[in-house]
């Protein structure tokens, strides 16, 4: 048996009030209960949370304990958020090639630093941004938001060129995101085959699912499925270890492509049933990039990673190149 952190607790002179610029910090939120007075305040960050807890004593001394915050923008821009929030500077460790951190301080003092994003940590180190659960939650939530907005009634029609209809096609995007998950779930995954489950078609020429949405729900149920199955995903990848390995049939893979695999599936699925409800689907370029990264290392560097995505996988044309009409992605970690 082992222990496991359960929250990060700093001593405060308020701790409603630390608590909720930390909460801007993160981006984060407060628990339901925590009020303005209170002698503790909790801040449901991912990852760990913080808990703020009032204490008589003030602070005395740099901390022997801080934090490092990697920010989602530039370095630079989170410093100025930061600061406008009422963060104080404390030392600028900024280099000339771009490298570094900035040692702020809470409005309490209590000192942490703010490194470079991870966008920026790649282009400096010259490696490639790796796909990560989060970015499995967002191409998820980007598809059930564009789909959810279709005024079809019928989505028994065929997804653009697939021989499934739209219907289908999202279980089969349930399904995937689910399989992908469940990969990466026993203690020890198997090398050599899939989690047993039971997989069949509905019908004659239908996919072969394990997870099928209850008709009676509409669509919107439907929709729940694939948000459902996504979440599970993001958790497998956010969880297990990154040193594990897993059976897919086109070859042994990591956390890291499981979820690479569930993007690709749920941008060109999504697109395939937007085009047979005739709804517009353009996922983001940095998102599209990445998947390229790692799944298709050999991939054209044209501008327009969506379409290079696309191509890919065998769904569009690409000026100067053949079409694609037989594919695979590169499972194996990089």
């Amino acid at each position: 048996m082992t222990s496991h952190v359960h929250h990060i607790t700093v001593d405060c002179a308020d701790a409603y009030q630390l608590a909720t610029f930390w909460a801007e910090v993160l981006g984060a939120t407060l628990a339901d209960d925590d009020f303005p007075g209170d002698p503790e305040a909790l801040v449901e960050a991912p990852g760990a949370a913080l808990l703020f807890v009032t204490v008589p004593e003030p602070k005395s001394t740099k901390n022997r304990v801080h934090l490092d915050v990697q920010p989602d923008r530039t370095r630079d821009e989170e410093v100025e958020r930061l600061l406008a929030l009422g963060a104080t500077l404390v030392g600028d460790h900024r280099r000339p090639n771009g490298r570094g951190w900035v040692t702020l301080a809470d409005p309490e003092g209590n000192e942490f630093c703010v490194e470079c994003g991870a966008r920026e940590r790649a282009r400096l180190t010259g490696t490639r941004l790796p796909v990560t659960a989060d970015d499995v939650t967002a191409a998820v939530r980007l598809a059930v938001d564009t789909l959810q907005e279709s005024p079809a009634g019928d989505w028994h029609v065929p997804a653009g060129t697939l021989t499934w209809d739209c219907w289908e096609t999202v279980e089969h995007l349930s399904d995937d995101l689910f399989a992908y998950a469940v990969q990466l779930g026993p203690r020890k995954p198997s090398l050599e085959s899939e989690v047993p489950y039971r997989w069949a078609p509905d019908r004659e020429g239908g996919p072969w699912n394990a997870i099928f949405a209850d008709p009676e729900a509409g669509t919107t149920g439907l929709l729940q499925t694939l948000e459902a199955s996504g979440a599970l995903l993001a958790a497998m990848v956010r969880t297990a270890s990154p040193d594990v390995r897993s059976f897919h049939s086109y070859g042994v893979s990591d956390p890291e492509g499981f979820a690479a695999m569930g993007i690709v599936e749920t941008l060109v699925h999504t697109y395939d049933v937007a085009a047979g409800l005739s709804l517009s689907w353009a996922p983001p370029r940095d998102l599209c990039d990445r998947v390229l990264a790692r799944l298709f290392p050999g991939a054209p560097d044209d501008e327009d990673r969506w379409t290079v995505l696309l191509w890919s996988t065998g769904r569009a044309d690409l000026p100067g190149r053949e079409r694609v009409t037989s594919w695979k992605w590169h499972g194996a970690p990089l």
